[in-house]
Protein backbone atom coordinates (compact mmCIF):
# COMPACT_ATOMS: atom_id res chain seq x y z
CA UNK A 1 0.00 0.00 0.00
CA UNK A 2 1.26 3.48 -0.85
CA UNK A 3 2.11 5.95 1.88
CA UNK A 4 -0.88 8.08 0.87
CA UNK A 5 -3.21 5.09 0.97
CA UNK A 6 -1.81 4.02 4.33
CA UNK A 7 -2.37 7.55 5.70
CA UNK A 8 -5.97 7.49 4.43
CA UNK A 9 -6.60 4.15 6.16
CA UNK A 10 -5.11 5.41 9.43
CA UNK A 11 -7.23 8.57 9.23
CA UNK A 12 -10.34 6.47 8.68
CA UNK A 13 -9.55 4.22 11.67
CA UNK A 14 -8.89 7.25 13.88
CA UNK A 15 -5.25 6.34 14.53
CA UNK A 16 -4.07 9.76 13.38
CA UNK A 17 -5.88 13.00 12.74
CA UNK A 18 -5.92 16.77 12.84
CA UNK A 19 -8.10 18.73 15.23
CA UNK A 20 -10.17 20.64 12.68
CA UNK A 21 -12.97 21.41 15.12
CA UNK A 22 -10.63 22.43 17.94
CA UNK A 23 -8.87 24.92 15.64
CA UNK A 24 -12.06 26.15 14.04
CA UNK A 25 -11.50 29.79 15.09
CA UNK A 26 -8.37 29.89 12.93
CA UNK A 27 -10.32 28.67 9.89
CA UNK A 28 -13.22 30.98 10.62
CA UNK A 29 -10.77 33.88 10.72
CA UNK A 30 -9.16 32.87 7.42
CA UNK A 31 -12.58 32.52 5.76
CA UNK A 32 -13.72 35.91 7.09
CA UNK A 33 -10.55 37.54 5.76
CA UNK A 34 -10.96 35.95 2.32
CA UNK A 35 -14.65 36.84 2.24
CA UNK A 36 -13.96 40.48 3.16
CA UNK A 37 -11.38 40.64 0.35
CA UNK A 38 -13.93 39.22 -2.09
CA UNK A 39 -16.63 41.67 -0.98
CA UNK A 40 -14.22 44.60 -1.31
CA UNK A 41 -13.36 43.41 -4.82
CA UNK A 42 -17.06 43.34 -5.69
CA UNK A 43 -17.64 46.78 -4.17
CA UNK A 44 -14.61 48.49 -5.72
CA UNK A 45 -14.30 46.87 -9.13
CA UNK A 46 -17.67 45.24 -9.61
CA UNK A 47 -18.44 42.39 -11.98
CA UNK A 48 -17.63 42.63 -15.67
CA UNK A 49 -21.03 41.54 -16.92
CA UNK A 50 -21.10 39.96 -20.33
CA UNK A 51 -23.13 41.09 -23.26
CA UNK A 52 -25.81 38.52 -22.50
CA UNK A 53 -26.63 40.39 -19.28
CA UNK A 54 -26.32 44.05 -20.26
CA UNK A 55 -27.04 43.98 -23.98
CA UNK A 56 -24.87 45.08 -26.90
CA UNK A 57 -23.55 43.70 -30.16
CA UNK A 58 -21.16 41.01 -31.35
CA UNK A 59 -19.38 41.55 -34.68
CA UNK A 60 -17.64 38.69 -36.49
CA UNK A 61 -15.15 39.56 -39.25
CA UNK A 62 -14.23 37.43 -42.28
CA UNK A 63 -11.64 34.66 -41.98
CA UNK A 64 -7.87 35.16 -42.03
CA UNK A 65 -7.80 38.73 -40.75
CA UNK A 66 -4.38 40.36 -40.68
CA UNK A 67 -5.28 42.93 -38.01
CA UNK A 68 -4.08 42.10 -34.51
CA UNK A 69 -6.36 41.78 -31.49
CA UNK A 70 -4.92 44.97 -29.96
CA UNK A 71 -5.60 46.99 -33.12
CA UNK A 72 -9.13 45.61 -33.41
CA UNK A 73 -9.83 46.57 -29.80
CA UNK A 74 -8.68 50.12 -30.53
CA UNK A 75 -10.85 50.33 -33.65
CA UNK A 76 -13.90 49.00 -31.77
CA UNK A 77 -13.48 51.41 -28.88
CA UNK A 78 -13.03 54.32 -31.25
CA UNK A 79 -16.14 53.37 -33.25
CA UNK A 80 -18.42 52.74 -30.26
CA UNK A 81 -17.04 54.79 -27.38
CA UNK A 82 -17.25 51.67 -25.18
CA UNK A 83 -14.76 49.05 -24.06
CA UNK A 84 -14.58 46.07 -26.39
CA UNK A 85 -13.54 42.45 -25.99
CA UNK A 86 -11.82 40.99 -29.06
CA UNK A 87 -10.99 37.32 -29.55
CA UNK A 88 -9.20 35.68 -32.45
CA UNK A 89 -11.02 32.53 -33.53
CA UNK A 90 -9.49 29.37 -34.91
CA UNK A 91 -10.23 30.25 -38.54
CA UNK A 92 -8.45 33.62 -38.23
CA UNK A 93 -11.60 35.70 -37.91
CA UNK A 94 -12.13 38.20 -35.12
CA UNK A 95 -15.02 38.21 -32.65
CA UNK A 96 -15.58 41.78 -31.45
CA UNK A 97 -17.92 42.11 -28.50
CA UNK A 98 -19.16 45.54 -27.42
CA UNK A 99 -21.48 45.65 -24.41
CA UNK A 100 -23.78 48.44 -23.26
CA UNK A 101 -24.45 50.06 -26.65
CA UNK A 102 -27.83 50.89 -28.15
CA UNK A 103 -28.77 48.40 -30.85
CA UNK A 104 -29.85 51.21 -33.18
CA UNK A 105 -26.21 52.37 -33.30
CA UNK A 106 -24.93 48.98 -34.44
CA UNK A 107 -25.05 49.80 -38.18
CA UNK A 108 -22.88 52.92 -37.74
CA UNK A 109 -20.38 50.97 -35.62
CA UNK A 110 -20.32 48.18 -38.17
CA UNK A 111 -19.58 50.60 -41.02
CA UNK A 112 -16.77 52.23 -39.04
CA UNK A 113 -15.24 48.85 -38.17
CA UNK A 114 -15.39 47.73 -41.79
CA UNK A 115 -13.59 50.89 -42.87
CA UNK A 116 -10.88 50.60 -40.20
CA UNK A 117 -10.32 46.88 -40.82
CA UNK A 118 -10.38 47.38 -44.60
CA UNK A 119 -13.11 44.83 -45.27
CA UNK A 120 -16.50 44.94 -46.98
CA UNK A 121 -19.34 45.90 -44.62
CA UNK A 122 -21.47 43.00 -45.85
CA UNK A 123 -18.76 40.54 -44.77
CA UNK A 124 -19.11 41.51 -41.10
CA UNK A 125 -21.86 39.65 -39.26
CA UNK A 126 -23.61 41.46 -36.41
CA UNK A 127 -25.55 39.77 -33.60
CA UNK A 128 -27.55 42.12 -31.40
CA UNK A 129 -28.65 41.56 -27.82
CA UNK A 130 -31.22 43.94 -26.34
CA UNK A 131 -30.87 45.12 -22.74
CA UNK A 132 -34.32 43.81 -21.80
CA UNK A 133 -33.32 40.30 -22.85
CA UNK A 134 -30.15 40.65 -20.81
CA UNK A 135 -32.18 41.67 -17.75
CA UNK A 136 -34.36 38.61 -18.27
CA UNK A 137 -31.33 36.32 -18.32
CA UNK A 138 -29.92 37.91 -15.16
CA UNK A 139 -33.24 37.55 -13.33
CA UNK A 140 -33.56 33.90 -14.37
CA UNK A 141 -30.03 33.23 -13.13
CA UNK A 142 -30.79 34.73 -9.71
CA UNK A 143 -34.08 32.84 -9.51
CA UNK A 144 -32.34 29.56 -10.33
CA UNK A 145 -29.75 30.20 -7.63
CA UNK A 146 -32.40 31.08 -5.04
CA UNK A 147 -34.46 27.98 -5.86
CA UNK A 148 -31.34 25.83 -5.59
CA UNK A 149 -30.56 27.24 -2.13
CA UNK A 150 -34.11 26.70 -0.86
CA UNK A 151 -34.22 23.11 -2.10
CA UNK A 152 -30.82 22.39 -0.52
CA UNK A 153 -31.96 23.71 2.87
CA UNK A 154 -35.22 21.73 2.74
CA UNK A 155 -33.46 18.51 1.74
CA UNK A 156 -30.77 18.75 4.40
CA UNK A 157 -33.30 19.70 7.09
CA UNK A 158 -35.32 16.57 6.26
CA UNK A 159 -32.43 14.17 5.66
CA UNK A 160 -30.31 15.38 8.59
CA UNK A 161 -31.42 18.33 10.79
CA UNK A 162 -31.81 22.08 10.60
CA UNK A 163 -28.35 22.78 12.08
CA UNK A 164 -26.69 20.89 9.24
CA UNK A 165 -28.91 22.70 6.75
CA UNK A 166 -27.82 26.06 8.17
CA UNK A 167 -24.14 25.05 8.13
CA UNK A 168 -24.38 23.85 4.52
CA UNK A 169 -26.13 27.08 3.48
CA UNK A 170 -23.39 29.16 5.11
CA UNK A 171 -20.74 27.09 3.31
CA UNK A 172 -22.50 27.56 -0.05
CA UNK A 173 -22.81 31.32 0.42
CA UNK A 174 -19.12 31.33 1.40
CA UNK A 175 -18.23 29.56 -1.88
CA UNK A 176 -20.37 31.85 -4.05
CA UNK A 177 -18.98 35.00 -2.43
CA UNK A 178 -15.36 33.93 -2.90
CA UNK A 179 -15.91 32.85 -6.51
CA UNK A 180 -17.70 36.06 -7.54
CA UNK A 181 -15.10 38.11 -5.66
CA UNK A 182 -12.31 36.45 -7.63
CA UNK A 183 -14.19 37.27 -10.84
CA UNK A 184 -14.36 40.90 -9.83
CA UNK A 185 -10.67 41.06 -8.87
CA UNK A 186 -9.33 39.44 -12.06
CA UNK A 187 -11.85 41.17 -14.32
CA UNK A 188 -13.08 38.06 -16.12
CA UNK A 189 -16.34 38.46 -17.96
CA UNK A 190 -19.50 37.04 -16.40
CA UNK A 191 -21.47 35.06 -18.97
CA UNK A 192 -24.15 32.34 -18.84
CA UNK A 193 -21.21 29.92 -18.78
CA UNK A 194 -20.16 31.50 -15.49
CA UNK A 195 -23.60 30.89 -14.02
CA UNK A 196 -23.47 27.27 -15.16
CA UNK A 197 -20.06 26.95 -13.53
CA UNK A 198 -21.37 28.43 -10.26
CA UNK A 199 -24.29 26.00 -10.09
CA UNK A 200 -21.94 23.12 -10.89
CA UNK A 201 -19.46 23.93 -8.13
CA UNK A 202 -22.30 24.32 -5.64
CA UNK A 203 -23.24 20.74 -6.42
CA UNK A 204 -19.65 19.58 -5.86
CA UNK A 205 -19.41 21.53 -2.61
CA UNK A 206 -22.69 20.11 -1.37
CA UNK A 207 -21.55 16.58 -2.24
CA UNK A 208 -18.43 16.87 -0.07
CA UNK A 209 -20.44 18.39 2.76
CA UNK A 210 -23.13 15.69 2.65
CA UNK A 211 -20.47 12.93 2.75
CA UNK A 212 -19.12 14.32 6.03
CA UNK A 213 -22.62 14.95 7.41
CA UNK A 214 -23.66 11.38 6.63
CA UNK A 215 -20.65 10.03 8.51
CA UNK A 216 -21.37 12.42 11.38
CA UNK A 217 -25.02 11.38 11.58
CA UNK A 218 -24.06 7.71 11.72
CA UNK A 219 -21.35 8.16 14.32
CA UNK A 220 -23.41 10.38 16.65
CA UNK A 221 -26.33 7.98 16.92
CA UNK A 222 -27.04 7.47 20.66
CA UNK A 223 -24.02 9.62 21.49
CA UNK A 224 -25.52 10.63 24.85
CA UNK A 225 -25.44 6.99 26.06
CA UNK A 226 -21.66 7.06 26.45
CA UNK A 227 -19.12 9.21 28.27
CA UNK A 228 -16.05 8.87 26.07
CA UNK A 229 -16.64 11.42 23.34
CA UNK A 230 -18.14 14.87 23.04
CA UNK A 231 -20.02 15.86 19.91
CA UNK A 232 -17.03 17.91 18.76
CA UNK A 233 -14.78 14.85 19.15
CA UNK A 234 -17.01 12.77 16.91
CA UNK A 235 -17.37 15.62 14.40
CA UNK A 236 -13.60 15.87 14.18
CA UNK A 237 -13.34 12.10 13.62
CA UNK A 238 -15.94 12.32 10.85
CA UNK A 239 -13.89 14.95 9.03
CA UNK A 240 -10.67 12.94 9.38
CA UNK A 241 -12.28 9.67 8.30
CA UNK A 242 -13.52 11.23 5.04
CA UNK A 243 -10.56 13.60 4.54
CA UNK A 244 -8.65 11.57 1.95
CA UNK A 245 -11.83 10.94 -0.01
CA UNK A 246 -12.59 14.67 -0.15
CA UNK A 247 -9.00 15.50 -1.18
CA UNK A 248 -8.89 12.80 -3.88
CA UNK A 249 -12.22 13.74 -5.45
CA UNK A 250 -11.30 17.44 -5.42
CA UNK A 251 -7.89 16.89 -7.01
CA UNK A 252 -9.35 14.62 -9.69
CA UNK A 253 -11.99 17.25 -10.48
CA UNK A 254 -9.50 20.14 -10.47
CA UNK A 255 -7.02 18.57 -12.92
CA UNK A 256 -9.19 18.76 -16.08
CA UNK A 257 -10.54 22.17 -15.02
CA UNK A 258 -6.96 23.43 -14.58
CA UNK A 259 -6.24 22.15 -18.10
CA UNK A 260 -9.14 24.22 -19.45
CA UNK A 261 -8.15 27.33 -17.52
CA UNK A 262 -4.36 27.43 -17.79
CA UNK A 263 -3.70 25.50 -21.01
CA UNK A 264 -6.87 26.11 -23.03
CA UNK A 265 -7.48 29.66 -21.84
CA UNK A 266 -3.89 30.72 -21.25
CA UNK A 267 -1.58 29.12 -23.81
CA UNK A 268 -4.09 28.52 -26.60
CA UNK A 269 -5.87 31.82 -26.15
CA UNK A 270 -9.29 30.19 -26.00
CA UNK A 271 -10.81 33.01 -23.99
CA UNK A 272 -14.35 31.65 -24.08
CA UNK A 273 -13.19 28.73 -21.93
CA UNK A 274 -12.22 31.11 -19.15
CA UNK A 275 -15.85 31.97 -18.40
CA UNK A 276 -16.72 28.54 -17.05
CA UNK A 277 -13.28 27.17 -16.14
CA UNK A 278 -12.38 29.96 -13.68
CA UNK A 279 -15.65 29.60 -11.77
CA UNK A 280 -15.16 25.82 -11.67
CA UNK A 281 -11.54 26.03 -10.52
CA UNK A 282 -12.08 28.60 -7.77
CA UNK A 283 -15.41 27.12 -6.73
CA UNK A 284 -14.15 23.54 -6.45
CA UNK A 285 -11.22 24.61 -4.28
CA UNK A 286 -13.45 26.84 -2.11
CA UNK A 287 -16.06 24.08 -1.86
CA UNK A 288 -13.55 21.51 -0.64
CA UNK A 289 -12.23 24.03 1.90
CA UNK A 290 -15.68 24.98 3.21
CA UNK A 291 -16.91 21.40 3.58
CA UNK A 292 -13.90 20.53 5.77
CA UNK A 293 -13.10 23.76 7.61
CA UNK A 294 -16.46 25.55 7.78
CA UNK A 295 -19.55 23.33 7.53
CA UNK A 296 -18.79 20.56 10.03
CA UNK A 297 -17.09 22.78 12.67
CA UNK A 298 -20.11 25.08 12.44
CA UNK A 299 -22.45 22.12 13.05
CA UNK A 300 -20.35 21.20 16.09
CA UNK A 301 -20.63 24.77 17.37
CA UNK A 302 -24.42 24.74 17.00
CA UNK A 303 -24.86 21.28 18.54
CA UNK A 304 -22.63 22.01 21.51
CA UNK A 305 -25.11 24.75 22.51
CA UNK A 306 -27.82 22.15 23.19
CA UNK A 307 -28.42 21.37 26.90
CA UNK A 308 -27.96 17.62 26.39
CA UNK A 309 -24.67 18.14 24.57
CA UNK A 310 -23.50 20.53 27.27
CA UNK A 311 -24.32 17.86 29.86
CA UNK A 312 -22.50 15.23 27.80
CA UNK A 313 -19.40 17.42 27.54
CA UNK A 314 -19.46 17.94 31.30
CA UNK A 315 -19.64 14.17 31.92
CA UNK A 316 -16.89 13.42 29.39
CA UNK A 317 -14.52 16.02 30.82
CA UNK A 318 -15.23 14.82 34.35
CA UNK A 319 -14.47 11.22 33.30
CA UNK A 320 -11.23 12.26 31.68
CA UNK A 321 -10.21 14.27 34.74
CA UNK A 322 -10.96 11.24 36.92
CA UNK A 323 -8.89 8.97 34.68
CA UNK A 324 -5.99 11.42 34.77
CA UNK A 325 -6.19 11.71 38.58
CA UNK A 326 -6.13 7.93 39.00
CA UNK A 327 -3.06 7.70 36.83
CA UNK A 328 -4.90 5.85 34.05
CA UNK A 329 -4.45 6.50 30.31
CA UNK A 330 -6.00 9.67 28.99
CA UNK A 331 -8.77 9.61 26.42
CA UNK A 332 -6.41 10.66 23.64
CA UNK A 333 -4.32 7.56 24.37
CA UNK A 334 -7.21 5.05 24.64
CA UNK A 335 -8.88 5.16 21.27
CA UNK A 336 -10.09 1.54 21.66
CA UNK A 337 -10.88 1.45 25.41
CA UNK A 338 -14.15 1.85 27.29
CA UNK A 339 -14.45 3.27 30.76
CA UNK A 340 -15.37 0.91 33.59
CA UNK A 341 -18.68 2.38 34.70
CA UNK A 342 -19.98 2.73 31.17
CA UNK A 343 -22.99 0.43 30.66
CA UNK A 344 -22.47 -2.63 28.54
CA UNK A 345 -24.95 -1.53 25.87
CA UNK A 346 -22.95 1.68 25.35
CA UNK A 347 -20.62 -0.35 23.16
CA UNK A 348 -23.28 -0.15 20.50
CA UNK A 349 -23.35 3.64 20.48
CA UNK A 350 -21.65 4.75 17.30
CA UNK A 351 -18.92 7.04 18.53
CA UNK A 352 -15.89 7.02 16.32
CA UNK A 353 -14.73 4.91 13.36
CA UNK A 354 -16.52 1.57 13.05
CA UNK A 355 -13.30 -0.43 12.82
CA UNK A 356 -12.07 0.46 16.27
CA UNK A 357 -11.64 -2.52 18.62
CA UNK A 358 -14.12 -0.99 21.08
CA UNK A 359 -14.98 -3.72 23.57
CA UNK A 360 -15.53 -6.52 21.15
CA UNK A 361 -13.36 -9.02 23.06
CA UNK A 362 -14.60 -8.10 26.49
CA UNK A 363 -16.70 -10.88 28.02
CA UNK A 364 -20.04 -10.08 29.48
CA UNK A 365 -19.49 -12.17 32.58
CA UNK A 366 -16.07 -10.77 33.48
CA UNK A 367 -15.81 -8.35 36.37
CA UNK A 368 -15.15 -4.81 35.33
CA UNK A 369 -11.56 -3.66 35.66
CA UNK A 370 -9.40 -0.97 34.15
CA UNK A 371 -6.92 -2.28 31.58
CA UNK A 372 -3.30 -1.48 32.25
Amino acid sequence: MSKLGSLGARLHRGEVGYDFVGNRKIWYGISILITITAVLGLAVRGLNMGIEFQGGAVFTTPKHMTASVAKAEGYAQSASGHDAVVQKLGDGSLRIQIAGIDTDKSDAIKDKLAKDLNVNTENINADLVGPSWGDQIANKAWQGLAIFMVLVVIYLAIAFEWRMAVAALVALIHDITITTGIYALVGFEVTPGTVIGLLTILGYSLYDTVVVFDSLKEQTKDITKQTRWTFSDVANRSINSTLMRSINTTVVALLPVAGLLFIGGGFLGAGMLNDISLSLFVGLAAGAYSSIFIATPLVADLKEREPQMKALRKRVLAKRAQAAAEGGPLEAETAGERYDDEPEDAAHAVVGPRNQPASRNRGRGRPSGKRR
